[in-house]
């Protein structure tokens, strides 16, 4: 966040110079008033003007690129951040070199970088914004590939009639088998086990 730390013979004078420094409007201001102006013996003598800290507001979309970034760059990796923000979702998007680390094993270091980005963006936010955060299309990719594996599954239990317990998987993957079996008119699906050891089991209706 930008900040400066500006004195003015009153705290809007201060406000204004802090405004002119950091070229914005005096609304996209947060202000702390550090030492209020005091007058001197007959207006002259032994004044004090006023001091503040003034740091410009930022959206959460701003915060969100502000927190990845730094994260990014403590993973020791180079990458570009792109964040589109909307009234309930912000989307971004990480590009650049070695994204297979970010990605992990099965999405799982993605996963914990969109948790943690969650929580920081969020923690002091009157209002809740959900972040999801991707890479090399990564969960567009694994959604597909996940609901041709449930497809292909919900075949087998209406062939076999015997449930089949998938592995383990993280909250995102388990919603889009449910998703995708919803409708299906042979199978049903739900969730047992506690995290992070939850599976889906597929059954005959």
């Amino acid at each position: 966040m930008r900040s400066v730390i500006t004195t003015g013979k009153t705290v809007e004078d201060a406000i204004l110079a802090a405004a002119i420094q950091l070229a914005v409007q005096r609304d996209k201001l947060e202000i702390e008033i550090l030492e209020e102006p005091v007058k001197g013996l007959f207006g002259v003598f032994g004044g004090k003007d006023a001091k503040i800290r003034a740091s410009v507001i930022q959206t959460m979309g701003e915060k969100t690129r502000y927190f990845l970034e730094e994260l990014l760059k403590r993973m020791g990796l180079e990458a570009k951040v792109d964040v589109v923000e909307s009234d309930d979702l912000i989307s971004v998007e990480v590009s650049g070199p070695k994204m297979g680390i970010l990605i992990g094993h099965r999405g799982e270091t993605l996963d914990a970088v969109q948790y943690l980005t969650s929580l920081a963006v969020n923690r002091d936010s009157k209002k809740y914004k959900r972040i999801i955060i991707d890479t090399e299309n990564y969960r567009k990719k694994r959604e597909e590939t996940l609901a041709r594996l449930a497809r292909r599954l919900a075949n087998k239990v209406y062939k076999t009639k015997r449930r089949i317990v998938l592995e383990p998987m993280n909250p995102f993957e388990r919603r889009v088998i449910h998703a995708t079996l919803q409708k299906d008119p042979h199978v049903v699906t739900h969730s047992e086990g506690e995290e992070p050891y939850r599976k889906v089991v597929i059954a005959l209706k």
